[in-house]
Formats: C-alpha cells, sequence, structure tokens
C-alpha cells in the first residue's frame, strides 16, 4: 500500500530522535512524502516503473544525504529525506506481490523493473499483495512506532495513514471487483 510506503519512509525519522532530535520530525515528513512519491507513476506513467527507479534513487539519496550531513539545513536535510524515502520505497517493492489485477492470483512476475537491465525481477511476495492483512500489520507496527516516538505533525501523518489502510485492507478484494480499471496496470 501507497501508506505503507509513506511509513516505512518516515520511520527513518526514528534513529534520528537518539541522534540529532531536533530532525527527527523533519526528516520523517520529508521521508513520508518522499515514500509516497513512487506512487504517483500509477496516475501518470507505468506503475512500478516510471517513477520507481530502485538503481537511482539510493545514488541519489547518498548524495543527498551526504550534503546534508555537510551541510545541515531545512532543505538539504528534507530533500535528503524525501531521496531516501523514495528509494526505500522502490527498493522494497521486490518484497510484495506482482502488479496483476488480483495479485493474490500470484499470476505475474512483475516485482521491481530494473532499468538498467530493462528487465522485471520477480515479486518475493513477503507481502502478498498491497492491502494484504500483512501489509495493513506492517502498516500498524510503523504507525504505532511513530505515533508513540514523535510528537505533532508526525504522529497525526501516521495516524492517519493508518485510518486510511484499514479500510482499504478491507475492502481490497471487492474494490478489484467493484472498480476494475482503477487497478488496471500495463
Amino acid at each position: 500500500m501507497a501508506t505503507t510506503h509513506a511509513l516505512l519512509g518516515a520511520a527513518l525519522g526514528l534513529p534520528l530522535l537518539a541522534l540529532a532530535p531536533e530532525w527527527a520530525g523533519h526528516v520523517a515528513t520529508w521521508a513520508f512524502l518522499g515514500g509516497l512519491f513512487p506512487d504517483l507513476d500509477a496516475l501518470v506513467g507505468a506503475h512500478r516503473r516510471t517513477l520507481h527507479h530502485a538503481e537511482l534513487y539510493p545514488v541519489v539519496a547518498a548524495a543527498a544525504v551526504t550534503a546534508a550531513v555537510v551541510a545541515p539545513g531545512p532543505l538539504t536535510v528534507g530533500l535528503a529525506a524525501a531521496l531516501a524515502g523514495a528509494a526505500l520505497h522502490a527498493l522494497s517493492e521486490v518484497l510484495g506481490g506482482g502488479l496483476a489485477l488480483r495479485p493474490w492470483e500470484r499470476d505475474d512476475d512483475r516485482g521491481l523493473y530494473l532499468h538498467s537491465r530493462g528487465r522485471w525481477v520477480p515479486p518475493r511476495r513477503w507481502v502478498r499483495y498491497d492491502g494484504a492483512p500483512e501489509d495493513l500489520f506492517l502498516a500498524a507496527t510503523l504507525a504505532a512506532a511513530l505515533a508513540l516516538a514523535v510528537d505533532g505533525s508526525v504522529r497525526w501523518l501516521a495516524l492517519g495513514a493508518l485510518a486510511l489502510s484499514v479500510p482499504y485492507v478491507l475492502l481490497r478484494k471487492r474494490l478489484v471487483e467493484r472498480y476494475p480499471a482503477a487497478f488496471a496496470v500495463e
């Protein structure tokens, strides 16, 4: 789920509570947004291909993190966090299911697209499909950790993402049957 990816990104701010607490909320917020970013390709291109750059994001994120360490400021730290969240999202796609309309049927082997090789890496299906019960468990665990550890807007982002996740998981299979075009992928 996009919310799980966003929460996973936001969790990048948690270690900063011990290392640089003044940056923890800023990093969590921007990494949350970065964790959402790759899924915009479902709206403007080919999902898991147009904006999911598993090879490029980590390199660019590493450079941005280096810049943020050398010259910390709201812009450099925010950009580094957003790019790290996007990198984590893109890399973690291989752990989910395929891209088929009904991914629980396991009839699609498109997990992660490698641009440099022009091919798909098969999904590992640790999370069987977006909206699977284990996806909600992961989202709830991340949201709870964030809500308990970080206050302010990050807490509300985490709880809001979880509030969107619960009905989606409960309705996921029915939504595909009722609105197949919304879930159709190239």
